[in-house]
């Protein structure tokens, strides 16, 4: 497992922890509406005190829904003729969900991430930890 990985999912603050792994993005410059999104990585850690395997950790990556903003293009969430966003909007430090099919995955400075495109974000929480699968 990489150490940037295990470095966000063993953060005591999973905002923090993203932030400080992925590192100076002033060099990125996403195009049209598009939204640069680092892939959420749940605690290494439970809060049951349950110790995460590696594969589950990496399982993130692939099946992540939540991510953190980390920067958006000059056109994310502005109005065109095809979309209408009402006043809608993510800045960056926001969590989102996104369909992970509907994204391109990368790694940014090792970090990974998905590029999305505005319309393509579902929702802004507070807490990535709120969305689960829990049966």
């Amino acid at each position: 497992m990489s150490a940037k990985l295990m470095e966000i999912a063993t953060a005591a603050d999973p905002r923090k922890g993203i932030q400080k792994a992925a590192g100076d993005l002033g060099n990125v410059c996403l195009f049209s509406g598009r939204v640069l999104v680092a892939i959420y990585i749940a605690p290494e850690k439970t809060a049951g005190g349950i110790y995460r395997p590696q594969a589950n950790i990496r399982e993130d990556i692939y099946q992540g829904v939540v991510g953190l903003v980390l920067k958006k293009g000059a056109m994310a969430f502005k109005d065109d003729e095809a979309n209408k966003f009402h006043g809608q909007d993510v800045q960056v430090g926001d969590w989102v969900t996104f369909r992970p099919g509907d994204a391109k995955r990368i790694q940014i400075n090792g970090v990974d991430c998905r590029i999305v495109e505005d319309v393509l974000i579902d929702m802004v929480i507070a807490d990535p930890e709120i969305i689960t699968h829990r049966k």
